[in-house]
């Protein structure tokens, strides 16, 4: 794999414990989010290093770049469709054009925009924004929060293809992990290093409500 691992333990000391965090593995160049399929959709972007075949280009996709809210969402690779757990380096410059048109998908009164208009943006919009609360490794809910996008229309399509840099099978990574949170040894788990995402774009910090410090 080309994913910097890290040991569990040493990583929680240092993450922030509360507020909205987009937590991931990134560079200049890229950053790191991950998916979970059916067989048929993950071997085939493996191969093709793009996603096509089975993949649909007219539902919305989601793209998590925290590992562990992929794991409580896919169950560790174990729910129905969600077997094959896919890490796809992004380039990071079409990350940041996802979040910079992506509308909350709950509305916001502090922006000063009615309902009505809040409904008309998201739905004139490809791009979906949702905090959720971060997941420690048994699924329990941390005051931290986490982000997922929801991408459709052109952004998916680009998504597909363009904006990849390299898709990874990590599902036999997800297993052997899982095994340590199944006999309780925490200790013993490695995830994915992260840490928190600032932009230098205070307006695009502002918008999506990141916490710093």
């Amino acid at each position: 794999m080309k994913i910097t691992l890290k040991k569990y333990k040493d990583q929680i000391l240092e993450w922030p414990k509360s507020g909205c965090h987009i937590m991931a593995q990134y560079d200049d160049e890229k950053i790191i989010v991950y998916q979970a399929y059916r067989k048929e959709i993950g071997e085939f972007a493996i191969k093709n290093q793009y996603f096509g075949g089975e993949f649909s280009l007219s539902r919305m996709t989601w793209i998590k770049p925290n590992f562990l809210w992929m794991m409580y969402r896919s169950g560790w690779g174990t729910k129905g469709g969600q077997e094959v757990t896919l890490a796809i380096h992004l380039k990071i410059s079409a990350f940041c054009n996802y979040l910079q048109n992506g509308v909350y998908t709950s509305y916001d009164q502090s922006k000063n925009i009615s309902h009505e208009e809040w409904r008309d943006e998201i739905e004139n919009s490809n791009i979906r924004l949702q905090w959720d609360p971060d997941h420690d490794p048994y699924g329990s809910k941390q005051e931290r929060r986490a982000i997922q996008i929801g991408l459709r229309d052109n952004f998916i399509r680009s998504f597909a293809t363009d904006d990849i840099l390299l898709i990874e099978d990590i599902s036999e990574f997800v297993k052997e992990q899982y095994r340590f949170v199944q006999n309780g040894t925490l200790e013993n788990l490695i995830t994915p290093s992260e840490k928190p995402l600032i932009f230098n774009d205070e307006t695009l910090n502002r918008k999506l409500k990141i916490t710093k410090g």
